[in-house]
């Protein structure tokens, strides 16, 4: 499933930095839960490779810091998408 010769927690760790990505986007990916990608992130990463850690870190604070805004625009197209289908059915 992941490459053996580079631990789990660094393989995700350096997909959420190069994509930006979420702890839920990453565990899409590789087929893991969202718990397993977030212990291994903050918890194990942190012994295995410190400057990469620290990197998440700092792409996880601005995913949580953001994700009211996302969680917003999801509720507005949600709503956007049940009104242009209730126009159509008039």
């Amino acid at each position: 499933m992941l490459n053996e010769l580079k631990s789990r927690c660094v393989i995700l760790g350096q997909y959420i930095v190069e994509n930006g990505a979420t702890v839920r986007e990453a565990a899409a990916v590789y087929g893991i839960s969202k718990s397993t990608v977030h212990k291994d992130v903050r918890e194990k990463l942190k012994y295995e490779n410190r400057s990469l850690w620290a990197q998440v870190c700092l792409v996880l604070e601005k995913n949580k810091a953001e994700r009211h805004l996302r969680g917003g625009e999801a509720t507005r197209l949600k709503y956007e998408k049940s009104r242009s289908s209730a126009e159509i059915d008039q």
